[in-house]
């Protein structure tokens, strides 16, 4: 088990956990956010970033810092955390992203882990090669194997109580996304980035970025605290939160200020286009649009970047509290339709409902049916699974309705879509007392007949009597051949 990182509290795949950063002598609560500061350029002191905002973890570049003279030598004299005035953890990178923008730097894994640990580095980064998305299986290969290259010479460098992080690429290809978390896993570093999704986000490709995370949480232990690198829009944390991903660092507070952009939970907005404000922080509260507009351009960049971080913080503490309640598939929901890209996110997160089931709770709160997609969360899975447990008398009539007055039947069940049948001993417990609409979609009649299904195939000794309210034609073909089935919705009809 890797000491620096305790789960709380967790809900499928999500968790909030405890990150020891020894060399700063703080604790991070995750899901966290870490602000990109620009150590040329910082829009929000780090200070304010921490006093006022809550950051209590923040990443700045140490290729940018080596490279640059009066920044190298003001981090060596006076160390990065009095350079930066940040009281909290911080974070480095290596260089990377210049050499997948430059195609070369003028440092090593071993160079800059060291210069890293000199300057006061609470997290250091090795020089992976960030993959991008959809190049040849050659290339992600090849590449993939540096990475891993570099994550041994990172091994070998005495960092002392500095944590390092351990890369995870591949490109698109997940089976390589899985191997390089099982390779990470299998050192003795400490963080693990998912690298190289910045093209998948920016191009809206959340389903990708899903299918890419979740091949990498495959490979990593349960222990692994997971980095989603560059992931730094709150319309996304939820999503990212529910595939198993911890930290998130984001420049984009202060990059979208500066093209006067206003971001949201639900995505980005312009100001010049805004007639309102609609949000409670300190910044909307003392402006409207036009006297935001009326700012000059230092003033109004610095309230936007504000704003954002608001927003920014203001929806990782939703996430924590999603999580800890087991409601954050709720919350995924609610985002899921605020944008197509968020919809196809979270259809392909429940792709992947039997990794989140294998780590989820068997106990929450409430479960709540909002759309066809409920109908494939993993706690429907699990019921289904579970069905073959339960031992059946000869005769079981399942029904929609209370137990018939008369009637010739061992045993009467409860059938409820989505989840299906189960006894009324256990009408109570979780997921069973859920919160459904009247109108339901077809995708959860069918997963009820599913559910049947699984019940009659672990029993080929009971007979089965469904009693259903008007179920849809796609419903009644998915139940077992000779299942006898009567609409109960017709009696009374002369």
């Amino acid at each position: 088990m890797r000491d620096a990182f305790e789960i709380r509290a967790s809900d499928g795949l999500a968790r909030v956990g405890r990150l020891t950063v020894p060399r700063a002598g703080v604790t991070v609560e995750t899901p966290a956010l870490m602000p990109v500061v620009n150590p040329n350029l910082q829009t929000i002191p780090p200070r304010r970033l921490h006093d006022e905002f809550g950051a209590e973890i923040l990443i700045t570049n140490s290729y940018i810092i080596r490279n640059t003279d009066d920044l190298r030598e003001r981090a060596e004299r006076e160390g990065l955390h009095e350079m930066l005035d940040f009281p909290g953890a911080i974070v480095t990178d290596s260089g990377s992203f210049q050499l997948a923008e430059y195609g070369e730097i003028d440092t090593t894994t071993t160079e800059i882990l060291e210069f890293q640990h000199e300057i006061g580095s609470d997290v250091g980064t090795p020089v992976d090669i960030p993959t991008p998305p959809d190049v040849s299986r050659e290339q992600a290969e090849e590449e993939l194997a540096a990475t891993e290259a570099a994550l041994a010479d990172a091994e070998a460098v005495d960092t002392g109580e500095m944590l390092v992080n351990a890369p995870v690429q591949g490109s698109t290809y997940t089976d390589l996304r899985e191997q390089a978390g099982a390779h990470a896993a299998g050192t003795d570093l400490d963080v693990f980035p998912v690298g190289a999704v910045v093209p998948l986000l920016n191009s809206y490709r959340y389903d990708d970025m899903i299918d890419v995370a979740a091949a990498a949480k495959r490979g990593l232990g349960a222990d692994c605290p997971v980095h989603l690198f560059g992931a730094g829009h709150p319309m996304m944390f939820a999503l990212a939160a529910a595939v198993g991903c911890d930290l998130f660092d984001s420049a984009a507070y202060a990059l979208y200020a500066r093209d006067g952009r206003y971001l949201t939970v639900r995505g980005t907005e312009q100001l010049e286009d805004l007639a309102y404000l609609p949000c409670p922080c300190p910044i909307c509260t003392e402006h409207d649009p036009d006297s935001l507009r009326d700012l000059d351009e230092r003033e109004r960049e610095n309230a936007l970047a504000e704003h954002n971080l608001h927003v920014t913080f203001a929806e990782i503490r939703r996430v924590r509290q999603a999580i800890r309640e087991g409601s954050l598939l709720e919350l995924v929901e609610q985002r899921a339709r605020a944008h197509p890209a968020s919809a196809d996110g979270y259809k392909a997160l429940l792709d992947h409902a039997d990794q989140l089931e294998a780590s989820d709770r068997v106990s929450k709160g409430t479960f709540f049916y909002t759309s066809a997609e409920s109908a494939r969360r993993p706690e429907v899975l699990r019921h289904h699974e579970r069905l073959g447990r339960l031992e059946t008398p000869e005769k079981v009539l399942l029904t929609e309705f209370g137990e018939p007055a008369e009637h010739d039947h061992d045993a009467v069940w409860r059938v409820e879509p989505p989840f299906g049948p189960f006894p009324p001993s256990l009408s109570e417990t979780y997921p069973l007392h859920a919160e459904t609409p009247e109108r339901m979609e077809t995708a959860a009649y069918v997963a009820a007949a599913d559910g049947v299904d699984a019940l009659a195939a672990a029993n080929p000794e009971t007979t089965f009597t469904l009693g259903h309210d008007d179920w849809p034609e796609e419903a009644l073909a998915a139940l077992p051949d000779g299942l006898e089935t009567e609409d109960l919705s017709t009696l009374g009809e002369p």
